[in-house]
């Protein structure tokens, strides 16, 4: 071997050695220790395959930690709870109806013009599909009020099934 290849294992071997001392000292502590965060703790995809094989598979078990609550560790009050929800309340979304859909290739879309007729996959009486953002959420059917156009829903998608959905 050259100088510089074993100047390098050399170098491999001293820091395999420390790695095994220094998981040996954690190992050791957290025994002694009350079970809690181990937040000095190398990770053990860092450890040298030598400190690896030196403690088997206490060098690459995983660990359960306990952690703190997140913003400041109290409980979240009712207060938050509605502040929160405020927020999320006045988010804006967008509600849609959708009549019905087609497919057609692009030559028989460049003929339509004022006139044509564009024949849809919905049957008539067919109740329509209640969007938001995208999302079916119900059906319903068209209604006019004061000379406004208007939506009954007929059915409603439950939570469950839309959040599947989203899946």
């Amino acid at each position: 071997m050259s100088e510089q290849t074993q100047s390098a294992t050399a170098q491999d071997d001293e820091a395999a050695a420390a790695w095994a001392e220094a998981l040996a000292e954690q190992e050791a502590a957290e025994q002694s220790a009350e079970p809690g965060p181990a937040a000095s703790a190398p990770p053990a995809e860092a450890a040298s395959p030598a400190a690896r094989a030196d403690h088997g598979q206490a060098a690459s078990a995983a660990r359960t930690m306990d952690m703190p609550e997140l913003g400041g560790g109290g409980v979240v009050g009712e207060g938050d709870a509605d502040r929160n929800l405020d927020v999320i309340l006045d988010i804006p979304v967008t509600l849609s109806m959708e009549i019905g859909r087609t497919r057609l290739p692009i030559r028989n879309l460049l003929q339509l013009n004022q006139g044509s007729v564009v024949e849809l996959e919905r049957l008539a009486g067919e109740p329509m599909d209640v969007l938001v953002n995208g999302t079916l959420i119900a059906h319903g059917e068209v209604v006019v009020i004061n000379e406004r156009y208007g939506i009954r829903l007929t059915d409603v998608v439950s939570p469950a099934e839309r959040v599947r959905k989203l899946r």
